[in-house]
């Protein structure tokens, strides 16, 4: 567990109240915006040791200001934060990267939770406010997870959502200057009974 490392918590985080995409009793979910750029920093520099180079965040105001410019609402990628529902406090990202329409209507998730608000479940919790919105909202039928074997945090967050092992894939990733071997967890929409009231108009009649 890493310290706080002299991060002191807002009262409360002066986001736009009515980007909210889901809550639970403890976080809400929301879109990453330009505001969130100093707090989003603190909590990576805070957090580097958690992930070390396994998932890469940006780590300086322009490096923020890219990683912003990668989403688009959910047309081919979606950035989203969980926070603290007293505070607004920034617990976690969770991006919906590689959003393939069409026939496929997928995407590829990638998660992190920040120091000091790990181990307390905040993640979990909003990662089924992502779901939701990924199958109702977006109205997506897959996701799925690379995850490294030992990262046995990540496969235990995903199989308590339901998520189904599909495989180990040798040299997916780049990743620490060599390509990586990743396991495979998918979900569809589905295998947990969230299916939008009408299909995405990309997905082909029959």
């Amino acid at each position: 567990m890493i310290e706080n490392d002299g991060i002191e918590e807002a009262e409360q985080t002066t986001g736009p109240p009515d980007d909210d995409l889901g809550s639970s009793s403890r976080v809400t979910l929301r879109r990453i915006i330009s505001h969130d750029q100093d707090e989003f920093l603190e909590r990576v520099r805070a957090s580097a040791d958690l992930y070390q180079s396994r998932m890469p965040l940006p780590t300086t105001p322009e490096a923020f200001q890219t990683f912003l410019s990668r989403f688009d609402e959910g047309q081919s990628a979606e950035g989203l934060l969980v926070c603290l529902r007293d505070t607004g406090a920034i617990a976690g990202n969770v991006n919906i990267n590689s959003i393939i329409r069409g026939r496929f209507q997928s995407g590829s998730l990638g998660y992190a939770a920040f120091v000091p608000h790990t181990g307390r479940g905040y993640m979990s919790e909003g990662l089924g406010l992502v779901l939701r919105h990924a199958f109702e909202e977006l109205r997506l039928h897959r996701l799925e997870a690379q995850i490294r074997p030992d990262n046995h945090a990540s496969i235990k967050l995903v199989q308590r959502h339901g998520f189904r092992y599909e495989g180990y894939s040798p040299d997916l990733l780049f990743i620490d200057g060599a390509w990586r071997g990743h396991e495979r967890w998918a979900i569809t929409n589905d295998m947990i009974g969230i299916v939008p009231s009408a299909p995405h108009p990309t997905l082909p009649s029959r």
